[in-house]
């Protein structure tokens, strides 16, 4: 569950975008669904979160948009990355707490990290609109990425007990 890591990475960028991309991949049946992450597979959850998601990469890139790094952004960002790791190791099973620390871990380094890359990329340029555009890409970029490797170890494991089960019974 190495990959929830970097899914709070991209929440610590992007607050919402990890979140759409885990509904977009819940709703085509991409993993399974739980108890605790069965909303994430509705219509509706895709719709709410990818418009929540756009409408964060345009406020991104006004000028009065408040930094991440104060009280109430930054918490945003560690709550959602907390719960987008729950939402996922839910799908196997896992250890809630485990996907609440990689998720909160990784939101932090997403935080901090893409400040600062943000403010060393947009002073080397003198302007800051290309780099909030790339950096939304790039967060769009992990997000899938991370998704889908999250699936295909998944799906390897259902592989990998088939074989097992095969095995056994003959």
């Amino acid at each position: 569950m190495d990959w929830v890591l970097f899914l709070g990475v991209a929440t610590g960028m992007r607050c919402m975008t990890p979140m759409a991309v885990l509904c977009w991949f819940m709703y085509f049946a991409a993993l399974p669904v739980s108890r605790l992450n069965f909303w994430t597979a509705s219509l509706v959850s895709v719709l709410i979160f990818t418009v929540l998601a756009l409408g964060e990469f345009y406020g991104d890139t006004l000028p009065k948009t408040p930094s991440r790094k104060s009280p109430g952004p930054l918490a945003a960002r560690l709550v959602f990355g907390a719960g987008i790791g729950m939402l996922v190791v839910s799908s196997f099973g896992e250890p809630l707490a485990g996907g609440f620390l990689l998720g909160i871990a990784g939101a932090l380094i997403g935080t901090y990290g893409g400040y600062w890359a943000r403010m060393y990329f947009a002073g080397l340029m003198g302007n800051d609109l290309p780099v909030a555009v790339f950096e939304s890409a790039l967060a769009v970029a992990i997000s899938v990425a991370a998704m889908h490797h999250i699936c295909t170890d998944w799906v390897k494991q259902q592989h990998e007990a088939s074989v097992l089960l095969r095995s056994f019974l003959g």
